[in-house]
């Protein structure tokens, strides 16, 4: 069990050695003697746990799966929208993310399989789409596969735009505009006011974010609830409203406005 235990730590540093190596210099630039030095193993450790190079990068490639399943949501539309803000957080706090997506990209990787990641969120985001369209959530004319990929090619563009711009600090943003944008034109109206894009800490553990039933309230709106901040749809009107202007002068003829002082006396 002991040796078992330190096998598991040993490749889990080697593999952060290489997130760390391949994050910094790419694919091809990355050497077997930076990921040593980092990692503080032989050769031989290295190699019995990943036999080249290629191997090192394909095991952080999988760490940029997507995130588990968002918890469990009335909407699939919303669990769709979850699993891309979690992701986005990840990028925030995970190497292991960053470098992934780092090698997904680089197109300097020639001989390496970078297919892994993009198939892995084309399929993810398509059974949700696919669930979607089944509970009635989506216009009729959307077809899951082509919106999957859509969604994974728009994704991937402002990911790499948020990293060369800002190092993933307005990834948040990037993505809610990108919901903006494409919820309208594939969810029903009904369905389009309960999406929530509350641009918070991403749900991590299910039971995170509260349970509402969204189709209720979508059918007691009728289509036009009022839009909280964060949320697609028509924005509904404010409840508080401006004071009514008094009404001008008129010069035309009609009722003159009265004084305090009671009505002015009518000019010969």
């Amino acid at each position: 069990m002991a040796k078992q235990d330190r096998a598991i730590r040993t490749r889990q540093a080697i593999l952060m050695a290489a997130a760390e190596t391949f994050e910094k210099h790419g694919y091809r630039a990355a050497t077997i003697t930076e990921i040593l030095r980092i990692a503080g193993v032989t050769k031989g450790a290295l190699y019995f746990h990943f036999p080249s190079k290629e191997e090192l990068a394909l095991g952080v490639l999988e760490a940029q799966e997507p995130p588990p399943p968002a918890p469990d949501q009335p909407l699939k539309l919303q669990e769709l929208v979850d699993m891309g803000m979690m992701f986005s957080h990840r990028l925030h706090t995970s190497l292991l993310t960053r470098a992934g997506v780092r090698l997904s990209m680089d197109q300097q990787a020639q001989g390496l399989d970078r297919t892994g990641p993009f198939l892995r969120w084309q399929q993810t985001t398509h059974d949700l789409l696919a669930h979607a369209k089944q509970n009635g959530e989506l216009l009729p004319h959307v077809n899951p596969m082509e919106t999957a990929d859509l969604y994974v090619a728009a994704f991937t563009g402002i990911q790499a735009v948020s990293q060369t711009l800002t190092n993933y600090r307005d990834l948040e943003q990037r993505y809610i505009a990108l919901q903006r944008h494409i919820l309208p034109s594939i969810a029903t109206p009904s369905i389009l006011t309960a999406l929530d894009l509350t641009p918070s800490a991403p749900p991590t553990s299910p039971g995170s974010r509260p349970h509402t039933d969204h189709h209720a309230t979508a059918r007691k709106s009728g289509g036009q609830a009022v839009r909280r901040s964060g949320r697609v749809g028509r924005r509904g009107r404010s409840s508080s409203r401006r004071p009514a202007r008094p009404a001008p002068a008129t010069t035309t003829g009609g009722p003159a406005p009265r004084s305090a002082a009671g009505p002015r006396s009518r000019e010969r």
